[in-house]
């Protein structure tokens, strides 16, 4: 599958200056509630909108395709498939995986990508998993032509438990399904809509769920 053909003609209606404003509340948002983690990976760095924005003194990226990843200041870059990238052993403080368990082929395929995250994270690091919850989109989650595995929340926590983790943050209803829907478009409304989790119950459709070494 020609993956820069699929993400041009899926984000051609997204207006990208405002998603990058998005994403920078969400990175920090995100950083500070995980402890403000010093070192810290991205495992799907995409067109870098998490990594580009946390905090973090030490940021890594890894993709299969460059969109833009290696042109990122302070940004160290794998283009690579997870599965063989050279990274640090016993290494970061938090890996954030946003939308990506859903793109592999196997549950047995999960299973290996988080044995190598946890072999990745040092002792006391955490996990994060952000994606479409089946059980909150099933009406749209195959338009996307890359979904192939159908993942809830209950079904990534037992995932992240059978890896090694211990599961300890579990938000079945997070972000919005997507750029497309109703995700709030300005800094400062994304601003509210994460400081207030009632709103997540409404719009959420994403899960958010972490786990500890």
């Amino acid at each position: 599958m020609n993956l820069e053909r699929l993400y041009e003609y899926r984000f051609k209606d997204v207006d990208q200056g405002s998603r990058k404003q998005v994403w920078q509340e969400i990175s920090r948002f995100l950083w500070e509630r995980y402890g403000r983690p010093s070192r810290v990976l991205d495992p799907a760095g995409g067109l870098g909108e998490f990594i580009a924005n946390v905090p973090a003194d030490e940021r890594w990226a890894v993709d299969l395709v460059d969109h833009g990843l290696t042109k990122l200041p302070g940004v160290t870059v794998r283009i690579a498939s997870f599965f063989d990238a050279d990274l640090p052993e016993a290494h970061f403080d938090l890996i954030f995986v946003s939308n990506l368990l859903e793109h592999l082929a196997t549950p047995d395929e999960v299973g290996e990508f988080l044995a190598r995250a946890r072999s990745r994270l040092r002792p006391g690091g955490r996990v994060v998993v952000m994606g479409p919850n089946f059980r909150y989109c099933m009406a749209d989650y195959f338009d996307c032509a890359d979904h192939v595995l159908p993942l809830t929340h209950v079904s990534v926590a037992e995932h992240l438990y059978a890896a090694g983790f211990e599961v300890d943050d579990i938000v079945p209803r997070f972000l919005p399904y997507s750029f497309r829907s109703r995700l709030p478009a300005t800094p400062e409304l994304t601003r509210r809509y994460l400081h207030t989790p009632l709103a997540w119950k409404v719009l959420g459709k994403q899960f958010l769920v972490a786990g500890s070494v």
